[in-house]
Order: structure tokens, then C-alpha cells, then sequence
């Protein structure tokens, strides 16, 4: 009797365990959400791709057809092109491709990369349900690599959420948005590797970048970067060639600024401060008395300037910028970078061996005061090219400014720089004509040293002037 009971025991447990797994089988599926696939990142991606888009332009390629042409480098390619016939050039178009991001619907405003939009002809921008629109380039600013486009739509567009970059966190996930290579609405993920990461490139030099663990392509660039709540945090961009298996990205609190200007101005007016600053060595710092070696030393205020109006001097250190600590000239770059005309600045700086708090009230670069800054920083006077002066000095070319006049005793006139000489690029910015000249000037007065190409004849040649 035992044994069959037991047998009859565990053929009961067999077919209990077999129709539980019968059950289990043939059980409904449970819904896709049970199994949490609609992640934060779908559903970031989701809401802000219509708000993406393709930009495709036309541009006009210029090459001169001539013993020197391909020897150039390519940022001098303009300069070349007056010294030949326009029968010499070879005209051609090519596309560039990039990304941008939708940032007003109600006026069809679209934020992308200065270099995706640099020497375009015909701008196409292309939305995710393949609507196509002809932009207007509203305004561009190379320095930060930023351009604004404008679309005119006969409805409201689909448009990102605005973040801040004052809380990110190193590790945090991020999501990418562009069509690298063409492929449309491309997504890639990863996380903050670092922020303000500086780096030079093209020689130029770039500065408070966030840098992602994921690469930037040209067809990324201008696109957007979201944090995982789906809200604009910087504008990918592909301007460090060697990047490998990395990628950065500008940060949209300093994107604001540049943006509002572009689309107010079309160009983006600098603050006028009003001072020339140099760094701080132990040594400075022991001679000064200070705590450390942090902040800036000041060399020079410009006359009537809101620094000198504020009761700042030289020989004061500058150690906090609107409470953000001045550690090195390239903290006092990227603070003064972010201000804007008629913002008010507190400062404190470092005086007789202690600490004073000073108000400054920024202002934009009296045109007047433009007009003179050749005849006080270089000594020399210039005007734009005439037929007349053309014809005087036999000038070869009509791009750029032409020296009237040179101080004795300069160092423009000590390296041989005589009137009919032509000044064709300040710095890194070519010179078409007089304001672009003054221009140029403004932007980089305050450098310890400026590079002027001057044009005699057909040859042309850099010289440094020290300040």
C-alpha cells in the first residue's frame, strides 16, 4: 500500500508541474511598457527630433588657376586670388552637409555651426517629415563657431527645451542628434567626460567646451546635445580633427548670449571693459603681497573706459568676476567672454595688501574712439581704396586698406611700412575695407602683440607688432 501511495503522490506532482508550465505557456504576454522599454532616452529622443534638422548648402568655390594655385595655404586662398586675371579662376559648387536644431517655432529660428553655413550660397533646411525651406543666414560669429539661421514657416515649428550647463555632472548620460554622413536623425548616447575643456585647433584656440564620450562627425555638427530630460544643453560640433572616440560640445549658457546678439545685431558686439591684463607668477604674487598666485594683474585702463569710470587702476589684481574666482588669464578670457554691453560686473580686486569691491558698468566700443585706434596703436592712417588712391599709389588690388600716412619714429615706419602699402588681414580677420579694418583693431587691441598682412605690389608679408 506505501509504494502505491507513493507512486500515486508523485504522478500527482508531475501533472501539477505540468500544467503549471502548460499555463505559464499559453499566459497573455504582458504589455511592452511592463518591461520599462520607453526608457528617458526614448522618450528625450522622441520629443525633440522634429525639432532637428538637415542643412544641405550650396556653395560657391573660387580657385585660381595659376603657377601658385594648390600651394597656398587654404586660409590665404583670398589673398592670392587679385593678384590674377578672372579669366585664370575655376568656378564650382560643391554641398556641405550639418545638423541644426529648431530654437523659437513662432520665428522659425534655427542655432547650427559658423563653419556648416561658412561661404554659403543656397541654404536648404530639411525637417523630419521631409518639409524643405529656403534660410536666411541672420547672423554668424566664427570665434565661437555659432550661426543662426531663420526659416519662414506657415505654421509654428516643433522646438527644443532650453537647458543650463550650471549643474552638469561629470558621468551624467547625454544624447547626440544629427545626420552624420547623411543618415538622417542619427542617435548616439553617452556621458559627460569633462566641462570646460579648452583646446586649439586650426590655430585657433577654444575654450569652455563639454566634452562627451561619443565622436562628433561633420554631419553632426550643429546638432543638438540633450541631457536625459530632453532639454538643450550645447551644440555639437566637429572642429577638433584628431578626436577619436570623442566629441565636444558648445555649452548653450554661452551659445545665449552669442545667440541673442546674432539675432538682435546680426554680429556679436563685445563688451567694452576697458582693460589690458597680464598674468600672475609666484613671484608677481610675492612682490604684490598676495595669498597666492591667483588672478590677473592690470597693466593698462583705457582712457575713458567703465573700467576707469568704476575706479579700477593699474597695478590692482583682479581675483573674482562676478563671483566666479579668476584663477588664470584663461578664467578672465572665458568670464569676460560671456559679458555683454551694458551689463553690470562686480569685481574684486587686490590693492595695497587688501581687498576691495568694485562696480562695472560695460559699455560697446565708442566708434569714435575706433577711428583714431590706428593712429594710437600702430601710428599709422588708413582709408578705404578709391579710384583715385588706386590710381596714385598703383595699387594691384581693391580689397583691404590702404596707409596714407606713417608716424616717423613708429615701428611701422622702422620696418620700411610707407603710404600705398595695403593692409589686407589684422590678426586672423581678412580686411575688406575700413570697417572691417577698425573692426579687427577693436576686437584685438588689447593682445600683448598684433599681426598685420601688408600688401607692396604683389608681394605680401606678416609683420608683428608688439604692444
Amino acid at each position: 500500500m506505501t509504494g502505491r501511495s507513493g507512486s500515486n503522490k508523485a504522478c500527482r506532482r508531475f501533472w501539477l508541474a505540468f500544467w503549471v508550465a502548460v499555463l505559464i505557456a499559453f499566459a497573455p504576454r504582458a504589455d511592452a511598457e511592463h518591461y520599462n522599454r520607453e526608457t528617458p532616452v526614448v522618450k528625450a529622443v522622441r520629443a525633440v527630433s522634429p525639432a532637428v534638422v538637415n542643412i544641405s548648402s550650396q556653395i560657391q568655390v573660387r580657385q585660381a588657376q595659376s603657377p601658385f594655385s594648390g600651394m597656398a595655404p587654404p586660409h590665404l586662398e583670398w589673398f592670392f586670388k587679385d593678384f590674377f586675371d578672372p579669366g585664370w579662376e575655376r568656378r564650382y559648387r560643391t554641398t556641405s552637409l550639418g545638423s541644426g536644431v529648431i530654437i523659437d517655432g513662432q520665428r522659425g529660428f534655427i542655432l547650427t555651426n559658423a563653419h556648416v553655413v561658412a561661404r554659403a550660397g543656397a541654404i536648404t533646411v530639411t525637417l523630419m517629415d521631409e518639409r524643405q525651406y529656403e534660410a536666411q543666414l541672420v547672423g554668424s560669429d566664427p570665434d565661437s563657431d555659432l550661426a543662426v539661421l531663420r526659416i519662414d514657416a506657415d505654421q509654428p515649428l516643433p522646438a527644443v527645451a532650453m537647458g543650463c550647463c550650471d549643474d552638469l555632472m561629470i558621468g551624467e548620460t547625454v544624447i547626440a542628434i544629427g545626420n552624420p554622413f547623411g543618415f538622417s536623425h542619427t542617435v548616439t548616447t553617452g556621458v559627460i567626460s569633462a566641462v570646460n575643456r579648452s583646446f586649439r585647433a586650426d590655430d585657433r584656440e577654444y575654450y569652455d567646451f563639454i566634452q562627451i564620450d561619443a565622436s562628433i562627425n561633420p554631419g553632426n555638427s550643429g546638432g543638438p546635445l540633450l541631457n536625459i530630460n530632453g532639454e538643450l544643453i550645447g551644440i555639437n560640433t566637429a572642429i577638433y580633427a584628431k578626436a577619436q572616440g570623442i566629441g565636444f560640445a558648445i555649452p548653450i549658457d554661452r551659445a545665449q548670449r552669442i545667440v541673442n546678439d546674432l539675432i538682435e545685431f546680426g554680429e556679436v558686439i563685445q563688451a567694452w571693459i576697458g582693460l589690458r591684463v597680464q598674468a600672475v607668477d609666484p613671484r608677481l604674487a610675492a612682490y604684490l603681497d598676495l595669498p597666492d598666485s591667483d588672478g590677473v594683474l592690470v597693466r593698462q585702463v583705457e582712457k575713458d573706459s567703465p573700467a576707469e569710470k568704476a575706479g579700477i587702476a593699474s597695478g590692482d589684481v583682479i581675483r573674482i568676476l562676478d563671483g566666479n574666482r579668476i584663477a588664470d588669464m584663461e578664467a578672465y578670457r572665458r568670464a569676460t567672454a560671456a559679458v555683454a554691453p551694458r551689463q553690470t560686473l562686480t569685481m574684486e580686486v587686490w590693492r595695497d595688501g587688501g581687498t576691495l569691491s568694485k562696480t562695472v558698468r560695460t559699455s560697446v566700443y565708442p566708434p569714435q574712439k575706433a577711428a583714431r585706434l590706428a593712429e594710437e596703436l600702430l601710428g599709422i592712417t588708413v582709408a578705404d581704396i578709391t579710384p583715385d588712391l588706386r590710381q596714385r599709389y598703383r595699387l594691384a588690388v581693391s580689397r583691404g586698406v590702404v596707409i596714407t600716412a606713417v608716424a616717423p619714429d613708429t615701428f611701422l615706419a622702422q620696418t620700411g611700412v610707407e603710404p600705398g602699402d595695403v593692409i589686407r588681414q589684422v590678426g586672423d580677420e581678412p580686411v575688406k575695407d575700413r570697417q572691417d579694418f577698425e573692426k579687427a583693431l577693436v576686437k584685438q587691441r588689447l593682445q600683448n602683440a598684433l599681426v598685420l598682412l601688408v600688401q607692396r605690389g604683389r608681394q605680401g608679408y606678416y609683420i608683428t607688432v608688439e604692444f
